[in-house]
C-alpha cells in the first residue's frame, strides 16, 4: 500500500515505557524534532481510535491512503516512512553501502538482541517480579492496590507463557546470557572509537540497539547489574541517547572506514543471529514444528517464527536490490563473520 507523503504533526502514538520500540521509535522522534504526543494505554482518547491487526507496541495512528487514520505498528518500516515524510536529521545513512550495514544492525537488535530483554525480563525470578509489579501501573498510575496482585499475576503468567515466541528455553538460555555479555564487551569496544554504530551521528540501527538496552541495561535487575560490572559505558550511552534532540550530526561511517570493532560486532552476528535466522526460515519452509541449530557450538531448539523469515526476505530483498557494485562492497564487509551466509 503506498501512503501520502505528507504527515500531519503531531503525531500520536500509544506506547509503554517497558517496551524497548516504543523507547526505539521515541528516541527518534526526539532526535529528528518530530514533534509527537504520547497517549495512555486504555485512556479514552485510544479507546475511541482504530485498533492495529496485530497489538504491538508502539501503536502510530496515521492517515491511509485515503486520508482515514489506522493503527499503525512495526517500527523498521515506520522509520522508512518518516524518512520520505519529515526532511532533516536523517537515521537511514545515504550511502547505499553503510546503509545496507545499518539495516543488517538494526534487524538484528529488533528480533535477536530482543531475545536477551525477553528471556532476562521473565526467565529470571527477580527481573519477573519487578516487571510484574511495575507493568500494570504503567497503564494506570492511579491504579487501586486491591487489583494490583491478580493484574501482576496475569501479565506475568502471559508473558512468561510467551518465551516461545523468542526463542528462549531452557536450552537456550545459556546461549542467549552468553551472546549478550559478548554483545556488551564488543559494543562497548566500539563506542570507545566512534559514539555511533553508523560513526558520529545515529543510525536506524542505534536507536534499534538502545530500545533494547533500555531494558536490558536500566531497568531489569540481572542484565542491568550485569551490564554495568561489564559495561558501564554501555549504560552512559543509553542515557544519553534517550533524548539526542539537542545533538548536531556529525559524519556518517564511510563504507572504506570501517573500524574492526564493527567487524567484530557483525561477526557476533554471524555467530548466533545469523544460523538462527537461517534455520527459522529453512524450518518454516518445510513446515517442521521446531526449528535446530546449533550457535557457538551449543544447541538451539524453538518454536518457529514466522515474522523473523519476513525478516530475513526483506533484508535479501534488501541485498539484491543494491547495485552490483554497492552488492560487491557490502559482500566483501561481510566476507567471513558469517553473515554472509544470509545472502548465500
Amino acid at each position: 500500500m503506498t501512503h501520502p507523503t505528507a504527515i500531519p504533526t503531531p503525531l500520536t502514538l500509544m506506547g509503554a515505557p517497558g517496551s524497548p520500540y516504543t523507547r526505539k521509535m521515541r528516541a527518534v522522534l526526539r532526535y529528528r524534532h518530530i514533534p509527537y504526543r504520547m497517549l495512555r494505554q486504555g485512556s479514552p482518547e485510544h479507546a475511541a481510535l482504530p485498533r492495529p491487526k496485530v497489538p504491538l507496541l508502539p501503536t502510530f495512528y496515521l492517515p491511509d491512503q485515503n486520508g482515514e487514520i489506522e493503527a499503525v505498528t512495526d517500527s523498521t518500516p515506520l522509520i522508512r516512512r518518516f524518512e520520505a515524510a519529515f526532511e532533516g536529521r536523517e537515521v537511514v545513512p545515504p550511502d547505499p553501502v553503510v546503509a545496507f550495514l545499518d539495516a543488517l544492525l538494526e534487524d538484528y537488535a529488533d528480533e535477536w538482541l530482543t531475545k536477551a530483554m525477553f528471556h532476562y525480563r521473565w526467565a529470571h525470578e527477580a527481573d519477573a517480579q519487578k516487571a510484574a509489579a511495575i507493568l500494570p501501573l504503567w497503564g494506570r498510575i492511579d491504579a487501586p492496590a486491591e487489583g494490583l496482585e491478580p493484574m501482576s499475576k496475569l501479565i506475568a503468567e502471559r508473558q512468561i507463557g510467551r518465551l516461545w515466541v523468542v526463542g528462549s528455553n531452557e536450552t537456550t538460555g545459556p546461549v542467549i546470557e552468553a551472546s549478550y555479555l559478548r554483545f556488551l564487551r564488543l559494543f562497548d569496544a566500539l563506542l570507545q572509537g566512534q559514539p555511533f554504530l553508523m560513526g558520529h551521528r545515529p543510525g536506524a540501527s542505534d536507536f534499534a540497539v538502545y530500545g533494547q538496552l533500555t531494558q536490558l541495561a536500566l531497568f531489569d535487575p540481572t542484565p542491568a547489574a550485569l551490564t554495568l560490572r561489564e559495561a558501564p559505558r554501555v549504560c552512559a550511552w543509553v542515557e544519553v541517547t534517550e533524548d539526542l534532540s539537542g545533538a548536531e550530526p556529525g559524519a556518517w561511517l564511510a563504507p572504506d572506514t570501517v573500524p574492526d570493532t564493527l567487524r567484530a560486532l557483525l561477526a557476533e552476528l554471524g555467530r548466533g543471529y545469523a544460523p538462527v535466522m537461517l534455520a527459522n526460515a529453512e524450518a518454516l519452509a518445510r513446515g517442521a514444528e521446531q526449528v535446530e541449530t546449533r550457535v557457538d557450538g551449543a544447541p538451539w531448539v524453538q518454536r518457529p517464527f514466522p515474522y523473523q523469515a519476513k525478516c530475513l526476505r526483506w533484508l535479501r530483498e534488501a541485498h539484491t536490490a543494491l547495485e552490483p557494485a554497492d552488492r560487491a562492497r557490502v559482500d566483501a564487509l561481510l566476507a567471513g563473520t558469517g553473515c554472509e551466509r544470509l545472502f548465500e
